[in-house]
């Protein structure tokens, strides 16, 4: 199992993060300022790969790299809402492995992990890359799915959503944790878009499986 080390200051972010990751099968440390980075480097370690955010308490991101880069090669992918090309410019000459500005999808910053993860020699065989629920089949990769054998065409939101249903089996998720997950955690649009794409997946799949909580969320039940 991959380890990797998260720098992040905003809880929220943070904790999207772990549980994302760690629902991708990594192992995650948490830390919410650049102290608390260097320090966790140093004693939760070893860690495969450091997500470092440029903005933080204390030490920022760079000084952070910095740091690292005095006793490690690591790879490290920074996380930034500044996408000012002098910015990224500092981060690769400190030698960052690669850069995700935010907003960013989960699924676009699991993709550079996993090939930042390959370049590095670091990467652990993968799981199994599908999601089987009762009749329905998930290909992660491809993006495909089946139902009873026939295959099923979605947009990459309804399969994005599906698949967020199917690795939280017997979590309520909210629209909100929807939106982070599927469409960035920075969107500030309407949270009924979540409805609407729900309802076009519904329309797709056959079998109602996906539940409302009136003033809460959705939720599919867990199989056993």
């Amino acid at each position: 199992m991959n380890r990797i080390l998260i720098v992040e200051d905003e809880l929220d972010i943070q904790e999207l993060l772990k549980n994302y990751l760690e629902a991708e099968g990594y192992g995650t440390v948490t830390a919410s300022d650049g102290v608390e980075g260097i320090s966790f480097f140093e004693t939760e370690g070893p860690f495969d790969l450091v997500l470092l955010d440029v903005m933080l308490p204390k030490i920022d991101g760079f000084g952070v790299l910095e740091m690292l880069r005095r006793k490690s090669d690591v790879p490290v992918l920074m996380l930034t809402a500044l996408d000012d090309e002098s910015f990224q410019l500092k981060g690769y000459d400190l030698e960052a492995d690669e850069y995700v500005t935010k907003p960013f999808s989960m699924q676009v910053l699991l993709r550079k992990i996993k090939a930042v993860l390959r370049r590095s020699g670091r990467a652990v065989p993968e799981r199994e890359e599908r999601l089987v629920y009762g009749k329905l089949t998930l290909d992660l990769a491809g993006y495909h799915v089946w139902q009873d054998g026939e295959e099923i065409v979605l947009t990459q939101k309804e399969f994005e959503l599906l698949r967020e249903f199917l690795i939280n089996q017997g979590r309520v998720l909210t629209r909100g944790q929807l939106l982070d997950a599927v469409w960035g955690m920075d969107y500030f649009g309407e949270e009924r878009i979540v409805d609407t794409h729900i309802k076009n997946l519904r329309k797709k799949i056959s079998g109602d499986f996906i539940e409302t909580i009136r003033g809460v969320g959705y939720r599919i039940d867990k199989i056993h």
